[in-house]
């Protein structure tokens, strides 16, 4: 998508793949003990459900939805050609005989009927979109009323670990201003919620779902502090540096500070938002 400040390269779609696995539980099982005995918060839906992914990139959340619904009708779309052939390699090696329909689109111009779906699910897609309000209200359309969204995002603003290190701080703050330059937002984990209620959905709820990582976890320091958000970040470096906001050596400082989280007596914290709500069925847009 115009946009994606993460590039389309093979590393970007590892990085993913890694990402949707070391949290797939995280993001997609329920949020607490609560919400686990009530049913509530987990990503799942029922066999026969019509269920669109929106955005769906290289497939890296599209195998845990086949996963965790594998009776399911699931449609993905994407932007990007590339993207969808990388994530159709993914769907095959992990579930050969899984059934998904695939199609280039843009999701503020989707080719389906008025509620062609029960559910939409929309993960790591606002934050690269100049108007996440006006995408979200165009969803509605293809939603039928009573059907739900699922809407996942992060906020870099969320980060903070150990050893604290300004050069580190600095350095994820080049690549949230970049994000911002290419019309996106990497802070919009905090505004689900208003985003949701402004594009006329009803029942909103938006939950944390934080990572915490330490020498206790040793999966999370590796899959999310390592090969998630410090590669995320690294990734920028010659954007950054072309841009003007710091030198080469000021970036790589930067980068080894955030390195240093992930050793022995490192921590590294850092929120995702989950929000849920409900179509009212009203004119879409309103």
């Amino acid at each position: 998508m115009p946009g994606y400040v993460h590039g389309y390269s093979r590393h970007e779609t590892r990085r993913l793949g890694d990402q949707a696995d070391t949290l797939a539980a995280l993001l997609h099982g329920p949020a607490d003990a609560q919400d686990s005995a009530e049913g509530r918060g987990g990503t799942a839906y029922p066999p026969g459900a019509r269920v669109l992914e929106v955005g769906c990139g290289v497939g890296a959340q599209t195998v845990h939805l086949l996963a965790s619904s594998p009776g399911a009708d699931l449609t993905a779309v994407d932007v990007s050609a590339a993207s969808l052939a990388r994530a159709r390699e993914r769907v095959a090696a992990r579930f050969p005989g899984a059934r998904v329909r695939w199609l280039r689109a843009d999701l503020h111009d989707l080719p389906f009927p008025d509620a062609a779906f029960d559910h939409l699910f929309v993960c790591f897609v606002l934050e690269h979109l100049t108007d996440p309000a006006a995408a979200l209200a165009a969803l509605r359309r293809v939603l039928r009323p009573g059907g739900t969204l699922t809407v996942i995002e992060g906020d870099h603003g969320s980060a903070f670990f150990h050893p604290d290190s300004a050069a580190a701080r600095a350095a994820i703050g080049h690549q949230v201003r970049l994000q911002a330059a290419a019309g996106g937002d990497a802070l919009i984990g905090r505004r689900l919620h208003p985003l949701l209620t402004a594009a006329g959905y009803r029942r909103v709820t938006v939950r944390p779902r934080t990572v915490y990582a330490d020498r206790t976890r040793p999966a999370l320091v590796e899959g999310f502090t390592r090969s998630t958000f410090t590669a995320m970040v690294e990734a920028v470096r010659d954007d950054a540096v072309a841009a003007g906001l710091t030198t080469r050596e000021e970036f790589d400082r930067g980068i080894a500070d955030l390195r240093r989280t992930a050793d022995e007596d490192g921590t590294f914290h850092y929120t995702f938002f989950k929000g849920t709500a409900v179509n009212p069925g009203e004119p879409h847009g309103g």
